[in-house]
């Protein structure tokens, strides 16, 4: 029987302020001849860019390495990249099985960086001559050797620690008290570097930034056909991502969901956003769609658990999900009618969509991720009700919270269209393997440190870092700092778990690390970038949707 008498029934008050876009999205014009012309253009600059990237390195040259590294360091930064990844990685092979010795800092470490991203376990022992007689990085004034050395200090693993512990804060102390000319590109890369290393960074976000700098550096010093190339590629990319974009706002304006449940966070441009951090490159159109929708309706779900269901109805909820079927919806108050309906109808979708290309089986793995969700957001809902204030052990919030992050179904829906994502990898993630659990524990804590205030002002008893001060009795400012250093530990596993050799494929171990980066772009500053973008995620979607890159 449906609940009746909504109307009187007491809810928490949460006011999310409205979408920032209203209806600027919903329709995309894309000048086809404009398009044409950047793709013919982007051909030619492509084969030349080839051919520089496949001469050979002369034996054993030192010279010819680090600039191979330097210009490859510079297509990654600049987007382009994705264009060569097979030549790249063909590359970088050669340069790990053939070693030479390098001896400036800058390119050491920008190897070392390099090496680890694209999963070769290079040692740290390249750093030796670094090191002086206790084990530290010696004191220098070489600003981009600190800088690349900063940047290299974000791969690390537990195991570099003997080596590599410390090397951030020394690096970054030392480059914060440099001497740097104002307005100049290095003092540019040098603050943002700070502010967001490349390697945690959104790689859209981080390409966007960089073409902006790379275009101010002395014409000598400018490989200009590169920067050329990335800007057309940037803004080829831009007319698909904003139609992508339109197509998920006139499918979010068509379901009306945030007229019918005023009480949710209305954020479908951020969602897609967040798809776009996932994946940036032409082939993945398709997923950034899905994905973004997915996002969109687990909001949706969220907010109902959070900021407005009574326990009693989102007892039933939960078992009405669990059941999956339409003819279950009767038992439900009208205002969750609506989303189920959604959930419904957006997994058929998906499911008919994926079924043309014999992939249905992905589906079920994210449908049994849903049920998962659901059942957990129950758990953490009777918690915050419970009206003795009994909070659950540290152990027994954080299990259940890894779920609640929502993270273990976005990875799983993130491979939905992914070639190389067959059967035996949804089995794989569905174990929850370690670099898995290392993304979701790095998005469970920094997330809990951003939010902590807004769900505090909510009378959220059971918040992770409150759980925590209560069971070991410490103050805010150590929880906040435990969740800190938990939160790097799991970067470190994270890193981990992109070397070789991999149990799938790098493309499916990107999106569960790119995923994470969302993590630490939307929260960044202990900001809760999502439920108030203004700050955070307003720039970013306005440098990466709105605005084209000048030519």
């Amino acid at each position: 029987m449906a609940i009746e008498l909504e109307n009187h029934i007491v809810r928490p008050v949460v006011k999310f302020s409205p979408s920032l876009w209203g209806d600027r999205f919903h329709s995309s014009s894309m000048d086809n001849q404009v398009g044409e012309a950047y793709a013919k253009e982007i051909e030619i600059l492509k084969e030349q860019t080839r051919a520089k990237l496949l001469q050979t390195i002369a034996s054993g040259s030192s010279e010819d390495v680090a600039q191979k590294l330097r210009f490859i360091n510079l297509l990654e930064r600049l987007g382009i990249a994705y264009h060569f990844e097979k030549e790249i990685d063909d590359q970088l092979r050669h340069i790990y099985t053939h070693p030479v010795h390098l001896n400036d800092l800058e390119t050491v470490a920008l190897q070392f960086r390099l090496m680890r991203q694209h999963g070769y376990n290079i040692s740290t022992h390249i750093f030796s001559n670094f090191i002086d007689g206790n084990g530290k990085f010696r004191d220098t004034s070489d600003v981009k050797g600190l800088l690349s050395l900063y940047e290299a200090s974000y791969v690390r693993i537990r195991s570099d620690d003997e080596v590599l512990e410390g090397v951030t804060a020394f690096a970054a102390t030392r480059l914060r008290s440099a001497n740097l000319k104002p307005n100049s590109t290095l003092q540019k890369l040098v603050t943002h570097a700070l502010d967001q290393p490349f390697h945690t960074g959104l790689p859209r976000v981080e390409h966007r930034f960089f073409i902006s700098v790379y275009q101010e550096e002395d014409e000598s010093s400018r490989n200009n056909e590169l920067l050329r190339f990335a800007k057309l590629d940037f803004n080829l990319l831009q007319m698909l991502h904003k139609q992508e974009l339109s197509e998920v706002s006139r499918w979010w304006k068509d379901l009306d969901l945030a007229t019918k449940l005023p009480y949710a966070r209305d954020r479908a441009v951020e969602c897609y956003f967040w798809a776009l951090g996932v994946y940036f490159e032409p082939q993945y159109s398709k997923a950034r769609v899905m994905l973004a929708k997915n996002i969109s309706i687990v909001s949706i779900v969220d907010d109902t658990f959070d900021a407005y269901g009574t326990v009693e109805e989102l007892e039933v909820y939960t078992d009405v999900i669990q059941r999956w079927d339409i003819n279950e919806m009767n038992r439900l108050p009208n205002y969750m009618k609506i989303s189920y309906k959604a959930i419904l109808d957006l997994f058929d979708s998906d499911e008919k969509d994926l079924s043309k290309e014999g992939r249905s089986y992905a589906v079920q793995h994210g449908r049994e991720r849903m049920k998962e969700l659901v059942r957990c957001y129950f758990i953490e809902a009777k918690w915050f009700a419970n009206e003795e204030g009994q909070k659950p052990t540290f152990a027994e919030y954080l299990r259940n919270a890894f779920v609640t992050s929502a993270y273990y179904l976005l990875s799983t829906i993130s491979c939905y269209t992914l070639k190389s994502a067959d059967e035996k990898v949804f089995d794989w993630l569905m174990k929850n393997p370690k670099i898995l659990e290392a993304g979701v524990t790095i998005c469970r804590l920094i997330d809990d440190i951003a939010t902590f205030d807004g769900e505090k002002e909510r009378g959220q008893v059971a918040t992770g870092i409150e759980c925590y001060m209560k069971e070991y009795g410490v103050s805010l400012e150590k929880a906040m700092e435990k969740f800190q250093e938990l939160a790097d530990l799991a970067l470190k596993d994270l890193n981990e778990g992109l070397l070789q050799p991999t149990p799938v494929s790098a493309e499916v171990l990107l999106r569960i690390f790119n995923l994470t980066c969302i993590i630490f772009v939307t929260y960044q500053h202990n900001q809760d970038g999502y439920t108030c973008p203004e700050k955070v995620l307003k720039p970013h979607i306005i440098a990466l949707l709105v605005d084209l890159v000048p030519l």
